[in-house]
């Protein structure tokens, strides 16, 4: 079964940053043997506009089949201002709150991101998962990539 993975701006970065190059790579080694789809939303490719040009251009060198298209939806703003309002996050971080009420309400598998300060960070997601529970969606799981690679079994 090909696991559904929303991806925010920092593992298009990732792709080509020192640090995080290896792990985001191997991401999207899964990404090219059809293990993975990626859902690309309309906030990322806005984000990617002000990326540098390698950045922008990195999904592109992909067929269109790998991604699922997620478009903002009004309902995604309601509960992306609901983490705001319920102090998960601050108001300058709306476009974090858009990625994670754009993967909640579409089922992502999982968000994937390098932003430990605002996203991939134990207490923001025990924060955004409380949230949407109370609202009626399901829990989200939220990973850095290194937690999405393949293992080889012992």
């Amino acid at each position: 079964m090909i696991v559904r993975i929303y991806i925010d701006t920092s593992i298009v970065g990732g792709y080509f940053d020192d640090e995080f190059s290896a792990d985001t790579q191997a991401l999207f080694k899964r990404l090219e043997n059809n293990e993975v789809v990626f859902m690309v939303s309309t906030v990322l490719r806005q984000e990617l506009q002000k990326a540098p040009e390698n950045v922008q251009e990195l999904l592109g060198k992909y067929d269109a089949s790998c991604f699922e298209y997620i478009e903002l939806t009004e309902e995604a703003v309601e509960l992306a201002n609901k983490y705001i309002n319920e102090n998960v996050v601050g108001k300058t971080s709306g476009d974090d709150c858009l990625h994670i009420a754009l993967a909640t309400i579409f089922k992502a598998d999982a968000l994937v991101s390098w932003n430990f300060k605002h996203i991939v960070n134990l207490e923001r997601i025990k924060g955004y998962n409380g949230v949407n529970l109370k609202n009626g969606y399901s829990v989200i799981e939220i990973r850095s990539p290194k937690e999405l690679l393949k293992h080889d079994k012992e």
